[in-house]
């Protein structure tokens, strides 16, 4: 047979296309219908509403964004041919026109290769502007033609230049990749990744795998993202609807733990005490050192009888609810309800009869029973257990400088006055986790892990008790006072100490030259990670000195200029201190800005402060002064090695200022 014409089949893909966006639009109809009608078709109000909400998400999972192509690959097999997209597609009869990226089949696209074929003989790569398709790509894996990287569609997909938002990777998951993304429900892992090699999409595929194989398990129970700012958050907010997830969750740790405002602002000693894991042995110390031992016989008048429970029995009732291991205030009730059960087998003994329910609860409030309680395992709540500590730390693990620094100067005369910081916050956090079992998620993910706290990686723990966890971060970019330097230690906060360790190193998004730049930072950051290395050879790097200190904001203005002549977004990244007055400069020199949680901004340049840019990516990164960087804070070499590693095709690094040391 000869070879089919090159026009007639990009003609018939483009046919193929059509008709999936035709199916997909008919899927999405006969959802909004049953919709609009199934408070008809339900048989009662509580089956209405609940079809009413799933039927809600269900037409939501089956939007589409004209922009964005349904497949971007097609798998050619012994039997078939498969197009792969974001979400599964079906014609009329049900027959797949387009299958879900996650579906088993479709790792084939990800993992076959001229050595393991798969079963596949041709796989197909397509290229897509504007969501219009434009080429197509083969690889006759049967023939031992096999491109990977050097794939032109591919290197082009990675390299597109990128506004807004994050998008997925789907189109461009490579094997290493794609063996953390499609790891199993139960398991728990880190990913220790350099800049660029996509960590954060893997963290947020796997979340989108894990619901897919494990849809109505994972709905009950939930799925969490953890990210460490709003910004980060609003940055990666896209990515799960774009492929159909509508319902995960996202929070910053501050989020989690804000049961309360913030009305107050530590010191840093205090903050660092507040911080430290040791804080949570001084709550738990303080808490169950409040139990009592009872020393005095209870009695209960009933109508014309009165009974009496011993000191005996009830000091067993207590020292067998403590060694039992429960939440404080569980304890508590389960004591309540032992004594009440002492109190119904004398009733039933002396009138032959069982209590009512009425009776039962009247016996658990009555005074002597409450006054027991209250003296042997009084009622607390988690701000009451923290003001109490803040007022008087006097406990042995805290030294006496740390004490000082975070006791109460002057103490509030009530708990519903006290103005509490956000460190407080999360102390009563752990001091609510020790009263009551939190609610776990079926799976989080946390992002940045390496900046997180003994104190915050207890709060995610108790969110995760019951689920796994994917833990994303790099230990070079820990801008913390308490970042990580190794992973260990904050996995075993986490609650998953025997969770594996795995490295990303290869680089798809940071250009070689600009990662080069950054690993000159890596032996001074006090961290043992090994180098990234890039895969692309494209990015441009500037180093620009400018003589006159008073002619740098002059300089960054004309580099802002320069960069808008070229396709994508554009980011100032300066110390914190000089942000506000870049955005006037260039709000008065006529160039539109926006600052970082501005994501929907129709904006092409944004103005980031150094601390804020973590976890964010931009075409053409423009770094302002990174000696104010590095003075600004302890960690600052850590923070120019994050600012740096911003870049995806463009680094330029303005300085009037010696550059620091690594880099000179």
């Amino acid at each position: 047979m000869p070879a089919p014409d090159l026009d007639t089949e990009l003609t018939a893909e483009r046919l193929h296309l059509r008709e999936s966006r035709a199916a997909l639009a008919r899927m999405r109809g006969r959802a909004e219908a049953l919709y609009s009608t199934g408070d008809k078709v339900a048989g009662d109000s509580y089956t209405a509403e609940q079809l009413g909400r799933h039927m809600a998400r269900r037409v939501k999972e089956l939007a589409d964004d004209p922009t964005t192509p349904l497949f971007f690959g097609r798998l050619d097999m012994d039997d078939a041919a498969y197009h792969v997209g974001r979400r599964h597609v079906t014609d009329d009869a049900g027959e797949p026109l387009v299958l879900d990226w996650r579906a088993p089949l479709s790792r084939s696209f990800y993992r076959a290769s001229v050595r393991d074929p798969q079963g596949v003989a041709t796989r197909r790569r397509f290229g897509f502007v504007r969501g219009e398709l434009t080429s197509f790509e083969d690889e006759h894996l049967d023939r031992g033609e096999e491109l990977g990287t050097s794939s032109r569609i591919l290197t082009a997909e990675i390299e597109r230049p990128r506004v807004g938002p994050m998008r997925d990777i789907v189109a461009t998951i490579q094997p290493e990749q794609d063996e953390l993304v499609r790891a199993e429900l139960a398991d728990s892992i880190c990913v220790q990744g350099a800049p660029g090699t996509g960590k954060t999409a893997v963290g947020l595929h796997r979340a989108a795998y894990l619901l897919y194989l494990h849809r109505e398990r994972l709905r009950r129970s939930g799925v969490l993202i953890v990210g460490p700012n709003t910004a980060f958050l609003s940055y990666i907010s896209a990515v799960l609807p774009a492929l159909g997830e509508v319902e995960v969750q996202q929070a910053t740790v501050d989020d989690l733990v804000g049961r309360l405002p913030v009305r107050a602002a530590d010191s840093e000693a205090a903050m660092l005490v507040k911080h430290d894991v040791r804080m949570a042995e001084v709550l738990r110390t303080a808490l169950w050192r409040k139990l009592g031992k009872p020393t005095e016989p209870i009695m209960v008048s009933d109508g014309s009888y009165r009974w009496r429970i011993d000191a005996e029995p009830l000091r067993r009732i207590v020292d067998e609810a403590r060694r039992e291991g429960l939440p404080y205030a569980v304890g508590r009730e389960r004591v309540r309800a032992r004594v009440v059960g002492l109190l119904q087998r004398q009733s039933e003994y002396r009138t032959g009869n069982s209590p009512t329910d009425g009776w039962l609860r009247r016996m658990a409030k009555v005074a002597p029973v409450t006054t027991f309680l209250d003296a042997c395992w009084p009622a607390v709540t988690p701000e009451a257990l923290v003001a109490e500590v803040l007022t008087d730390p006097s406990y042995d693990l805290l030294t006496e400088q740390e004490q000082d620094a975070i006791r109460w100067v002057k103490p509030p005369k009530t708990v519903k006055s006290a103005k509490f910081s956000a460190a407080d916050l999360v102390l009563i956090d752990e001091a609510a986790g020790l009263l009551e079992r939190q609610t776990s998620f079926g799976h989080v993910v946390v992002d940045e892990a390496q900046d997180l706290s003994g104190m915050q990686a207890r709060a995610i723990a108790r969110r995760s008790e019951h689920g796994s966890i994917t833990v994303l971060g790099d230990l070079a970019q820990g801008t913390a006072p308490w970042a990580a330097a190794e992973w260990r230690e904050t996995l075993t906060h986490l609650g998953k100490p025997g969770a594996a360790v795995v490295p990303l190193t290869i680089g798809f998004r940071v250009p070689a030259s600009v990662l080069t730049l950054a690993n000159r930072l890596l032996p001074a950051l006090g961290v043992d990670v090994p180098e990234a290395v890039s895969l692309r050879r494209d990015g441009d790097l500037a180093v620009v000195p400018v003589a006159d200190p008073a002619a740098l904001d002059a300089a960054t203005l004309t580099e802002v200029t320069a960069a808008l002549t070229h396709e994508g977004s554009v980011a100032v990244i300066a110390a914190d201190a000089a942000v506000d007055r870049l955005r006037v400069h260039l709000t008065a020199a006529g160039i539109e800005n926006a600052s970082a949680d501005e994501v929907e901004a129709a904006a092409r340049v944004t103005v980031v402060p150094a601390t804020a840019v973590k976890g964010l990516e931009y075409d053409h990164v423009i770094v302002h002064e990174p000696a104010d960087i590095v003075a600004a804070e302890p960690k600052g070499l850590n923070r120019l090695y994050v600012v740096l590693t911003r870049a995806v095709s463009r680094l330029s690094v303005l300085h009037a200022k010696p550059l620091p040391a690594p880099l000179d």
